[in-house]
């Protein structure tokens, strides 16, 4: 089953309210965007109007793979954008930004592709199992960005105080399946870690202009400049890792409910997440009302199994409660307690009509519709009706499957690169010169006090005593004739030059395999074209000869 694989696939409108005053500063717009995230929508918006960080305020943030629509306040300012990619409409104007309380839920209409018809049976099934027990209401990882992307927990750093690791992580550790010039601005500062001064050359570098104004005026002071990221995204730093400690909770909490054989497990980025296929009528009341706690340093636990779960998990990563506390910035940066339902439900889960898959050849499609609290991930409620064949992606599968082109195109780099390498070494030092010689001094011209005395003989003298055609006259100025210049090698020799070693092969994701299917298919056809069209003429022949 693949999903995402067209922005139309993934689908949000959300379900707002809010009290409109005609008189408010905060402009309200619906906001639909396209492979953007909330973060990046929100500054372009800002970036376009000139707008201070934190003048747009929204409900949540929203899948960046889909199409979604959500609403935005902008705080004193008319504004309006319609690219292919970001549209804003009107609503009204309201008193106070936005925020979570004004979301009431989330309608998604998923279209999952490459299926066949041995899933339906499954599918059917499943369905039942989630209409009656619900889905654990896990952090997907889509959360977990960081994560996928190599930089790890930066929460982490922040807990042990060091604040310079944090801001490494965050702006100085390039991904490897990132190739925008976020990437390179961060490869950028990687390599020039403490020249704060360095000139970057990408326009990316304006993102974190704040971070480096305040480590050039205070260098050293990491806080500081940690502190210039934008608080939203802070929080979201923090609630990362806040998300994974529940995620790890609820796992360890199911673990002491149910026995083994009523779960199954389900890999995700972080890690692997605990499902349950049925319990006893006593433990699924328990878990429906049950809420589990978003861990801060002042948290209390009333549910004994509650609190072994969660002393099980903080020992795990060698934490305890006081430690969620970051020293020095208390204030700005803080784990904020929440309680979260342990069970979401799906309200008017539709399954739609099989269809053929218009992107995968020779399968087929269905679409699920469903509605969801904010909060609530769609991708997990795919992936539980879908368990039997869902598999999560990894690093290279993602690298090899979204950027196959690109894949190809880096190969192709690097084998002409190794051929320029091998034909320099082969035409040896007589073109190249090496770093010892440029580095040598030249040979000074000598004042003409100092220069030698010309012959007096004539320019045709000179010409009639050089022996050979090769051989140059004097130069003019009176300096030494050039030596004749080295024949360069034979171009043979630089092809004779053994070839580079053979690179490991990469896998071929699953958009290469399709194309490669459909290739096959196609040549098969074309061949079965030609021995039919081969046939028509042989019988034709026999016909005109009768």
């Amino acid at each position: 089953m693949r999903i995402k694989q067209k922005p139309e696939d993934f689908s949000v409108k959300e379900s707002y309210r809010f009290d409109e005053v005609a008189s408010g500063k905060h402009r309200v717009y619906l906001m639909d965007k396209q492979k953007l995230s909330t973060f990046d929508a929100v500054n372009r918006i800002r970036d376009a109007f000139g707008l201070k960080p934190g003048a747009i305020s929204y409900c949540g943030l929203k899948d960046k793979q889909g199409r979604t629509e959500q609403i935005i306040a902008v705080d004193g300012a008319d504004v309006d954008m319609q690219e292919p990619d970001l549209r804003l409409k009107f609503l009204g104007r309201t008193d106070k930004p936005l925020s979570a309380r004004n979301i009431t839920s989330n309608r998604f209409s998923v279209t999952v592709r490459a299926l066949t018809h041995d899933s339906l049976a499954p599918l059917n099934l499943a369905a039942a199992e989630v209409n009656r027990l619900g889905v654990v209401n896990y952090f997907d990882s889509q959360r977990f960005g960081a994560i996928k992307h190599g930089q790890g927990f930066i929460a982490k750093d922040l807990i042990r105080g060091d604040f310079e690791a944090a801001l490494h992580n965050y702006f100085a550790r390039p991904s490897d399946l990132d190739r925008t010039e976020d990437a390179k601005v961060k490869g950028f500062w990687r390599d020039n870690w403490g020249k704060w001064d360095a000139r970057v050359p990408f326009e990316g570098a304006k993102k974190y202009h704040r971070i480096l104004r305040s480590l050039r005026e205070h260098p050293g002071d990491w806080l500081r400049a940690f502190l210039q990221i934008d608080s939203d995204y802070r929080a979201m730093i923090l609630f990362e890792y806040q998300s994974f400690l529940w995620n790890e909770g609820v796992r360890r909490y199911l673990q002491l409910m149910l026995p083994r054989e009523a779960m199954f497990p389900m890999r995700y980025q972080a890690g692997t997440l605990l499902h349950y296929r049925d319990a006893t009528p006593d433990v699924l009341h328990i878990l429906r009302e049950k809420t589990f706690p978003l861990v801060g340093p002042d948290s209390t636990f009333e549910d004994p199994k509650v609190a072994e779960a969660m002393t099980w998990v903080l020992g795990k990563e060698k934490l305890k409660l006081p430690d969620l506390r970051i020293k020095g910035a208390e204030r700005m940066l803080y784990f904020k307690e929440e309680q979260r339902p342990l069970v979401m439900f799906p309200h008017k889960l539709v399954v739609g009509r099989t269809q053929h898959d218009d992107v995968n050849r020779g399968d087929i499609k269905v679409n699920v519709a469903f509605t969801l609290p904010p909060g609530a991930y769609a991708t997990l409620v795919i992936k539980r009706l879908f368990h039997f064949e869902y598999t999560e992606d990894s690093k290279e599968d993602i690298r090899t499957s979204q950027r196959p082109r690109l894949v190809t195109t880096e190969r192709e780099e690097e084998r002409v690169q190794e051929a320029r390498s091998a034909a320099r070494a082969s035409e040896g030092p007589s073109r190249h010169r090496t770093l010892a010689d440029r580095a040598a001094p030249r040979t000074t011209r000598p004042a003409s006090s100092e220069r030698p005395a010309r012959p007096a003989t004539s320019r045709r003298d000179d010409r009639a005593a050089t022996p050979g055609k090769d051989a140059r006259p004097p130069s003019r100025i009176g300096r030494p004739a050039r030596a004749p210049r080295e024949a360069l090698p034979d171009l043979d020799e630089v092809k004779a030059a053994p070839p580079p070693a053979p690179e490991a092969e990469i896998p071929l994701g699953f958009r290469a395999k399709q194309k490669q299917r459909k290739q096959v298919k196609a040549e098969g056809r074309a061949e079965k074209a030609e021995k039919q069209r081969l046939a028509a003429a042989k019988s034709a022949k026999k016909q005109k000869r009768k």
